[in-house]
């Protein structure tokens, strides 16, 4: 009996929940996967053929059969023979079972249980719908998370940058985590392009290298952001702990941290791909041992930051209640604790609750990581750029400057009034003490403190 085939209807499954947030393998995989079966069972059987030396052949019985989903070997009349799911139904539940056929007179028998439902899929259940909904709309939340971060970054990097005053060692660290949050956004967006943007399996070939270096290309923009947060975490704990260090030298530590070790990380997973588990887009993890070696260091990461986390709060705690910390002192450790408290959370203190989180609960782990995760880079540029003191000073001093540049290239007729008898009361010295302060050459005499005297402070 010919076998009925079930392909058709868990492609077209597939097909339509291709779009989703990235839990379940494109078509393109699935057909790639199927290939390599259907070839490497095709290998197996005819080396069943008769005739061939070293083949023991069963006097009477069912021939090897590929029916499209699974590979049978040759069996014996009366045997009932077990085989295990296919690969492709594994990559989409994760679950393995096992599918049993009888060799009867009349050939094969239907396979039992069905495939699908053996392997933990059921179309008909309405479950799948709903999770479907889910996705789509935890798609659409941290498609807009990661819109809004992306802007905001881009703004608060400009403003860092633009400004020379605010150029100093920490703000450098900023920055670099601006750019990690930017490119984790970016790769994102890349990524969801890439995978999902088409069903059209004419050009799976085609895609398959550019597919897998921009999987690449995301994993590596994931574990760069880890490392930034955890090098935020380093700097902060280096500040409180030791009192005079090389600022220079740390910094590039930890930019070949931030930088460096994700690239030796996501090339050692690449390569480990190519040659042990080179299936589809990269996208399906299904080796956890290959898996691990990204997933291992990001985990490390986050464990150091929560512990960095819990010490740097002891720290601060002990500090503002000792009868020391009086005065300026104390106003800064404030800061520094206030700071702290706001920004460290961020740092991957919620990522530790599912770092070893079950499978079952992959659901409320992808709205965290996802949904919330993606408004990260928002709240990380509004604590370190637009709600920091220094910064809103020189955007304020930015802001007169160019009222005063324009107020000057004015004809006096069209000078507001009020404007104009302030000046004119205030007169020569005064007036040219007052712009040349407010347009940045602000006259430096013996008992005046050095520009940019003070650019230490306030950002924590």
């Amino acid at each position: 009996m010919r076998p009925r085939p079930l392909l058709l209807p868990l492609l077209l499954l597939l097909a339509c929940a291709a779009h989703t947030v990235g839990a379940l393998p494109r078509l393109c995989d699935v057909l790639q996967v199927l290939r390599e079966e259907r070839d490497q069972c095709l290998q197996e059987l005819s080396k069943e053929k008769p005739g061939d030396p070293g083949v023991e052949q069963p006097a009477s019985g069912c021939e090897g059969l590929w029916d499209n989903m699974s590979c049978w070997p040759s069996s014996a009349l009366g045997q009932t023979v077990e085989v295990g799911c296919p690969q492709f139904l594994r990559m989409l539940t994760g679950r393995n079972g096992s599918v049993f056929r009888n060799c009867t007179e009349d050939g094969w028998s239907e396979a039992f249980p069905r495939p699908d439902l053996a392997c933990g899929v059921n179309v008909n259940d309405s479950s799948n719908e709903k999770r479907h909904e889910y996705l789509l709309k935890l798609k659409v939340m941290y498609t807009v998370g990661y819109s809004s971060s992306l802007v905001m970054l881009l703004v608060a990097l400009s403003v860092l940058c633009a400004f020379r005053r605010l150029h100093c060692t920490r703000n450098y660290i900023h920055m670099h985590l601006f750019v990690s949050f930017i490119l984790r956004a970016l790769s994102n967006f890349i990524k969801d392009a890439v995978l999902f943007s088409s069903d059209d399996v004419a050009h799976c070939d085609a895609h398959r290298v550019g597919c897998k270096l921009v999987m690449a290309f995301f994993q590596y923009c994931i574990m760069a952001n880890y490392a930034w947060l955890l090098v935020e975490g380093l700097y902060l704990h280096t500040l409180l702990v030791i009192s005079f260090f090389s600022e220079k030298k740390c910094l590039q530590g930890f930019v070949a941290l931030g930088w460096g070790s994700p690239a030796v990380f996501v090339a050692s997973w690449a390569i480990s791909r190519h040659f042990l588990e080179d299936v589809g887009c990269w996208d399906i993890n299904a080796n956890a041992s290959i898996w691990w070696v990204i997933r291992g260091p990001v985990i490390l990461s986050i464990l150091i930051n929560f512990i960095l986390f819990i010490n740097i709060l002891r720290i601060l705690m002990r500090k503002l209640r000792t009868q020391e910390t009086r005065g300026n002192e104390a106003n800064h450790y404030k800061r520094l604790a206030k700071s702290t408290l706001l920004l460290i959370p961020l740092f991957g203190v919620h990522y530790i609750i599912f770092a070893f989180s079950p499978e079952d609960a992959m659901e409320v782990q992808l709205f965290f990581e996802l949904a919330l995760g993606s408004f990260q880079g928002l709240v990380v540029a509004v604590l370190y750029c637009f709600l920091n003191g220094e910064v809103q000073l020189e955007v304020q001093k930015k802001w007169r400057q160019w009222h005063v540049r324009e107020f000057l290239l004015r004809p006096v007729g069209q000078r507001p009034r009020w404007v104009t008898r302030r000046l004119d009361i205030a007169a020569g010295q005064s007036v040219s003490v007052f712009s040349a302060d407010i347009i940045g050459f602000s006259p430096v005499t013996k008992n005046s403190p050095p520009l940019g005297l003070g650019l230490g402070r306030g950002l924590w």
